[in-house]
C-alpha cells in the first residue's frame, strides 16, 4: 500500500511524523510532501519516508500561487501514483481537494489536527463544500467527529483516531530543575503551563491568545490575592515568531503578578520540568487534546479547559479537573482546590496516565489508520 501524506510545515508536526514512522514499520510505502527549511525533512528521511520538498498549503494571502500549486500537486500524484492521499492540515486539504476534485479517483483523507476551523460556520462550510465522494475525514477527537456529522457528512465517511505518542518518552525524571531555578520556599507550590504562545487572530474576533495564557495570569492574581503561595511557570516560546505578543504577555504578567510568574521560553527538558510541578494547567480556548496528554502521562495533577478533545482524556473528578474556558475566576477556584487536595490530584493523575496510555499509544493508533486505509480501498 502506497500513501502520500501532505504537511504544511517542516518545523513542527511531530505528531504526523510519529504516525508516518509507524506506518512504515507496518509495511506501508509512505511518501510525504512538505516545505523546505525545517528539521522534519531529515527526520522523515531517516525514518524511511520518501520525502518530497514542496509547499502545498493553500495560499490564502497569495491566490495567484494556487494554479502553480495545483499543477505541482497533480504532477507529484502522477509521479508517485499513491493508493491514498492523507492530508494533516486545513490548508493542504483545501489545495488537495481543489487540485484533485474531478481529476483523480484516488481516495483522499483529511485527518483533522484541531477543531478551530470547525468552530466558525464560514470556515467549516467552506472546507466541507470542496469535498466530493472521494473525500473522507479522520477526526482526532470525538468533538470533531460529532461536528462533521452535524454538518451532514455521512457517518461512514468520518472515522475517529487519535494522534498517538511514543509512550517510552514519558518516564519519571529526577526533577529539581525548577526548584533550583526559581528557589521557591518549601511551602510554595509550582503551577505550570507548557504551550507555545499563539497571538490572537483578529479576523476571528480573538482578543486573547488561543492557549489562554492571559486567563491563567488572571487566575494566578486571584489565587495570590486569596493568600495562596504559588509560583506560576510558563514554558514555551512564541509560535510563528510572534515576538511582540510574547513581550505583551510578559508585561501583562509582571503588571498583574510581579515576580510570582516566570517565563522559561522554549525548553528541551520538558519531562524534567513536569517532574517539579505540583499542578499543570491547560486553559486553551480551542484545542484537540493539547498539553493535557503530556502532563497526565507524566503523572502530574491536571486542570484543563472543557473544549474540543480535552474531555476525551480529562474526565472531571476522575482523571483531572475540567473548567470552562475563558473564565479566570473558575480557573482560580479549581487551582485553589487542587492545591488543597494534592492526594486526590495525584490519584486522578495516575488514572489519567492509564487512560492516556490506552487511547494514545502511537503503535495502536497507527494500526487504526492502516485499517481505515484497508477498509476504504476494499470498497473503493
Amino acid at each position: 500500500m502506497k500513501v502520500l501524506h501532505l504537511l504544511k510545515t517542516s518545523l513542527g508536526a511531530t505528531w504526523a511524523l510519529r504516525q508516518m514512522r509507524e506506518l512504515v514499520r507496518l509495511g506501508l510505502e509512505v511518501h510525504v510532501a512538505l516545505p523546505e527549511g525545517g528539521p522534519l525533512i531529515e527526520k522523515c528521511r531517516d525514518s524511511g519516508i520518501h520525502t518530497h520538498v514542496d509547499q502545498f498549503d493553500f495560499p490564502v494571502g497569495r491566490p495567484w500561487e494556487l494554479v502553480r500549486k495545483i499543477r505541482g500537486l497533480r504532477r507529484l500524484v502522477k509521479k508517485i501514483a499513491p493508493d491514498l492521499i492523507h492530508s494533516h492540515f486545513v490548508g493542504t486539504t483545501l489545495t488537495m481537494r481543489t487540485a484533485l476534485r474531478g481529476y483523480s479517483r484516488i481516495p483522499r483523507f483529511f485527518q483533522v489536527p484541531g477543531p478551530l476551523h470547525l468552530e466558525y460556520p464560514f470556515f467549516s462550510h467552506a472546507e466541507t463544500a470542496l469535498a466530493d465522494r472521494r473525500d473522507y475525514w479522520i477526526a482526532s477527537c470525538r468533538w470533531t467527529r460529532n461536528r462533521y456529522l452535524e454538518l451532514g457528512i455521512p457517518q461512514e465517511r468520518v472515522f475517529l483516531s487519535y494522534y498517538g505518542v511514543d509512550l517510552n518518552q514519558f518516564k519519571a525524571e529526577v526533577g529539581g530543575t525548577l526548584h533550583a531555578e526559581l528557589g521557591p520556599a518549601s511551602d510554595t507550590k509550582i503551577v505550570g503551563m507548557v504551550a507555545f504562545m499563539y497571538a490572537p487572530k483578529r479576523y476571528l474576533g480573538q482578543t486573547r491568545g488561543l492557549k489562554g495564557h492571559e486567563d491563567l495570569i488572571d487566575a494566578f492574581r486571584i489565587c495570590l490575592d486569596r493568600g495562596i503561595r504559588l509560583r506560576g511557570v510558563f514554558v514555551g516560546g512564541p509560535w510563528n515568531n510572534c515576538i511582540q505578543y510574547e513581550s505583551r504577555l510578559k508585561r501583562y504578567a509582571r503588571l498583574k503578578c510581579g515576580d510570582y510568574v516566570h517565563f522559561l521560553g522554549t525548553r528541551s527538558d520538558i519531562m524534567n520540568l513536569y517532574s517539579d510541578m505540583d499542578l499543570a494547567v491547560h486553559p486553551s480556548h480551542s484545542e484537540n487534546v493539547g498539553g493535557a496528554l503530556e502532563s497526565l502521562l507524566m503523572g502530574v495533577p491536571t486542570i484543563a479547559a472543557s473544549v474540543g478533545g480535552i474531555p476525551d482524556l480529562v474526565l472531571h473528578g476522575e482523571t483531572g479537573w475540567l473548567v470552562p474556558s475563558k473564565n479566570p475566576t473558575k480557573l482560580a477556584k479549581a487551582i485553589e482546590y487542587a492545591l488543597e487536595h494534592p492526594e486526590a490530584g495525584k490519584e486522578m493523575a495516575l488514572a489519567g496516565r492509564e487512560r492516556a496510555m490506552e487511547l494514545f499509544d502511537v503503535k495502536r493508533t497507527s494500526k487504526e489508520i492502516r485499517d481505515i486505509y484497508t477498509n476504504i480501498l476494499k470498497y473503493s
